[in-house]
């Protein structure tokens, strides 16, 4: 990591970041975190270029990683709790959290790419999910939906409702097709601090109820899985997979609220 990139204040530090401060930012904020969005989705994008059956993972990080430094962004995954790479990669049954490896892809896997840019102070979030080379019917599909429970999420943000309706919406989408929604792991409060606190569920629920304002920023960022929406934990503390092994598709963008709607960031 060249000395010229600014780490984030919580990068090498074994507990979570600390942030008791608002989810509404100004707009000089919300214009470096339009910044960071750019760079963190073309860094995806730089990664997610590489995908070939026989490619690893660990050569998608190092292609993520290149572009960062290179737009003078600091992975925020590195370092962060421990994680040692710069995204996250997780293939077919794996949630979230995959950690890159040498393990070559495969003919019909379905793989996640989780890229956060930390940029002049701020964050910007995305993920997105790819096929490596030709996918089963029913991964297509549920690529596609899950990436269309994203935008119908994000079409419900507006200022005076409460977060839940993007759960509502989302999972009324999913359960259309039976598929299960991840209840373990959520959208959040992103902006200065890479997680707040603020939940943005993906599944209806009247516990998270924060109401939407004008500069509030946060991400949606719906997994659906072809079976149960329950997860497990691997014994490196990261690599969450669905209980049954099925596969999961995940979408994510961070956005910022409007006056009359949002605008994605990322």
């Amino acid at each position: 990591m060249p000395a010229s990139i600014k780490k984030p204040p919580y990068a090498g530090k074994p507990g979570p970041e600390g942030y008791n401060g608002t989810d509404v930012m100004p707009p000089e904020i919300t214009a470096k975190m339009r910044i960071a969005g750019k760079i963190a989705r073309e860094a995806m994008e730089a990664g997610a270029a590489l995908i070939a059956p026989g490619v690893s993972t660990d050569a998608i990080d190092v292609a993520v990683h290149e572009y960062l430094i290179a737009h003078d962004a600091y992975p925020a995954t590195l370092e962060y709790q421990g994680f040692p790479k710069s995204c996250c990669t997780s293939v077919n049954e794996v949630v979230c959290h995959g950690i890159p490896d040498a393990r070559p892809l495969e003919d019909g896997d379905l793989v996640k790419i989780d890229v956060t840019a930390y940029y002049d102070g701020v964050h910007g979030d995305t993920c997105a999910t790819y096929a490596c080379g030709t996918l089963d019917e029913a991964s297509q599909l549920l690529m596609e939906r899950t990436k269309k429970a994203m935008f119908r999420g994000i079409k419900a943000v507006k200022p005076g409702r409460r977060v839940n309706v993007i759960g509502h919406v989302i999972e009324a989408y999913a359960n259309r097709f039976g598929y299960g929604v991840v209840r373990d792991y959520t959208g959040h409060g992103c902006h200065v601090a890479f997680h707040s606190g603020l939940i943005i569920p993906h599944y209806d629920s009247a516990r998270f109820d924060d109401m939407m304002e004008p500069g509030m920023t946060f991400t949606i960022e719906p997994m659906l899985t072809l079976g149960d929406y329950r997860t497990e934990t691997w014994d490196d503390q990261w690599t969450v997979v669905t209980l049954d092994k099925s596969r999961c598709a995940q979408f994510e963008h961070t956005l910022v609220v409007t006056e009359n709607g949002s605008e994605i960031l990322t």
